[in-house]
C-alpha cells in the first residue's frame, strides 16, 4: 500500500517565505520542491547529541588538533592535622 501525503506550509512569515523564494529560484527549483529539500537534507543530518560541558570541551579540542597540556607530578598528599594545639587533651 503506498502512502501519499500531501504538503502545505501555512503562516509563514513574509521574511522566511521570501527567503524560500530566493533560494528555491537560486537552485532552479519550485518552492515546494526547495521545502522538502530542506526538510529531507536536515532530517538526514545526524543527529547532534547533548553534551557534557565536559563533553563539548573535548570536542572543541579534537576539532583544533588536540591540546597538549602538562601533566603535574604524582606526589603523595600530606596528611592533615586536626589536633587542636591549644587543647591540652589533644596533645600527647
Amino acid at each position: 500500500m503506498r502512502y501519499s501525503t500531501r504538503s502545505r506550509l501555512r503562516q509563514l512569515d513574509e521574511d522566511t517565505k521570501r527567503r524560500l523564494r530566493l533560494r528555491a529560484a537560486a537552485n532552479g527549483r519550485s518552492m515546494e520542491f526547495e521545502a522538502r529539500e530542506i526538510l529531507r537534507s536536515t532530517l538526514d543530518a545526524p543527529q547532534r547529541a547533548d553534551l557534557t560541558w565536559i563533553e563539548m570541551l573535548q570536542q572543541a579540542a579534537v576539532q583544533v588538533g588536540g591540546v597538549d597540556l602538562e601533566t603535574a607530578p604524582d606526589t603523595p598528599a600530606t596528611a592533615a592535622d586536626f589536633r587542636n594545639e591549644t587543647d591540652p587533651a589533644q596533645t600527647r
